[in-house]
């Protein structure tokens, strides 16, 4: 057995932090090769006792993180089974979804209700939009009436905005009471929230008016009215608000949670820090996966099918694309007889103009997603690239000139391969730099569309580029 099911508690080193157990609560492991041998072993043996002895007392997303290492439907859901309803709810919402979605489907409808009736409102929500229509609508029913409407109301928002992914559990308190009266009222609900950071002030209609903490609380008199207490500058966002929008607004402002409220101003729920991270790391993945040309999520449990589909149709787009370069390579087919050295040369021509193209592409479309950069500074982002461009392409230039002068003895041919790469650098630039904003500004995903215009343009007037170059100074 490995060393790191050993009941202890010694630090554990891993490349990026130290994790130094806690004597009380949940222990943290490092699940790696040797771990998860020792697990597969215990499960194959099914070896309740020694498995529930390793995980009792692990952190919920370890647990998580070992389920869905585990190679077999049947071996995930033996050791899910083993939990009680409690840590099984919590490590429900750490597993990768297309983990989550298979046992949801092997889970009967009884097991399901307990475990979602242990979930607060927005995890509640996310759990049964993933059950099908039937289950779903038996896990309502059996819920509590007041958190089944809840979760319905929930399940009403889109599920990327601020409404599909808030929480109701707020602590309120009206803006008349006394502080003797709020903390009388918190006390009250207290076991029923999580954590308390922020109490919110709302007035007898439930409008939002103001904010509070229980810094606030304790260090005025028991006499002061709320209103006389809290902040009225409160940052909220409405219900329909994009989730990648509210993230921005929560890390432009250091926020660890933000209201949301409906038309009306009144107050609907909440978005804690533990949501936005979530939004970020989706949204993070959703736009490297479309700036390489996949517009699905592409998890590491997905089947080859599902995983061909999504790559495809952008592969058959690089096709059509490498096509015209083949056009255009036919074109100057006597140039290419003439001079087999200039062959030779197409490959770097085309990496280094993909390259710049690309770096400078991805900044536009994250500055874009992110509301750092808007359409109004086109100008000064093309002047700014302009000069980057001239000036890196100058120096590789100028590189190439020298080695081909040096390999082949011509000068000339290395200034028109020099010449030509300049260009196909400043181009590949200026496309990677303002195809973004047009995007955007007809409204198309620059992060889908960028990646795959920029190579097929890149290789198609690369190619144009060089030979036009080589022809004009070297076979004039």
């Amino acid at each position: 057995m490995s060393d790191s099911l050993k009941n202890n508690n010694q630090p554990i080193i891993t490349e990026d932090a130290i994790i130094i157990p806690r004597s009380r609560g949940k222990k943290t492991i490092e699940v790696d090769e040797e771990l998860m041998s020792d697990i597969a072993e215990l499960v194959h043996d099914q070896a309740a006792p020694a498995l529930l002895n390793i995980l009792t007392d692990l952190h919920p997303a370890d647990i998580a993180d070992i389920i869905d290492h585990l190679q077999e439907t049947e071996d995930r859901e033996y050791v899910f089974n083993l939990l009680d309803v409690t840590a099984a709810s919590e490590v429900l919402l750490e597993l990768e979804s297309s983990i989550r979605e298979g046992l949801l489907e092997l889970l009967p409808q009884e097991r399901i209700s307990a475990l979602v009736g242990q979930l607060d409102s927005d995890d509640a929500a996310d759990i049964v939009a993933e059950l099908s229509d039937f289950v779903a609508g038996r896990v309502l029913e059996e819920m509590p009436a007041e958190e089944s409407a809840e979760v319905k109301e929930l399940l009403r928002y889109p599920e990327d905005s601020a409404g599909g992914i808030m929480a109701t559990e707020v602590v309120t308190v009206n803006q008349n009471d006394t502080v003797h009266q709020a903390i009388k009222k918190i006390r009250a609900i207290a076991k029923e929230i999580e954590d308390i950071n922020i109490i919110y002030a709302v007035d007898d209609s439930e409008t939002l008016c103001g904010k509070l903490t229980l810094k606030d609380l304790i260090t005025n008199s028991p006499r002061q009215r709320i209103n006389k207490v809290m902040a009225a500058d409160v940052i909220s966002v409405n219900v329909m608000t994009d989730q990648e929008e509210v993230a921005n607004l929560m890390q432009k402002y250091d926020l660890i949670s933000i209201p949301v409220v409906g038309d009306k101003l009144e107050l609907l729920g909440l978005i804690t820090i533990d949501d936005v991270v979530d939004v970020i790391q989706e949204e993070a993945a959703e736009d490297i996966g479309k700036m390489a040309g996949v517009t699905g999520t592409e998890v590491a449990s997905a089947t080859v099918f599902q995983v061909m589909r999504l790559r495809l149709p952008w592969l058959l787009l690089g096709f059509v694309g490498e096509m015209l370069s083949a056009v255009v390579l036919s074109e100057f087919q006597t140039s290419l007889e003439k001079i087999v050295m200039a062959a030779f040369f197409i490959p770097i021509i085309m990496a280094m103009g993909g390259n710049a193209g690309i770096q400078s592409s991805a900044i536009v479309v994250r500055g874009l997603a992110t509301g750092e950069i808007w359409f109004g500074q086109i100008k000064q982002r093309l002047i700014k690239e302009l000069g980057v461009s001239l000036s890196n392409g100058f120096i590789l230039s100028s590189l190439l000139t020298l080695v081909s002068t040096l390999w082949f003895g011509d000068f000339w041919f290395g200034f028109a391969i020099g010449i030509a790469l300049l260009i196909v650098v400043v181009n590949a630039t200026v496309v990677g730099a303002v195809m973004p904003f047009i995007l955007d500004k007809i409204k198309i995903d620059p992060a889908v569309s960028t990646g795959p215009f920029i190579t097929t343009t890149n290789d198609a007037l690369g190619l144009l580029i060089y030979f036009t170059s080589l022809s004009l100074i070297y076979l004039k």
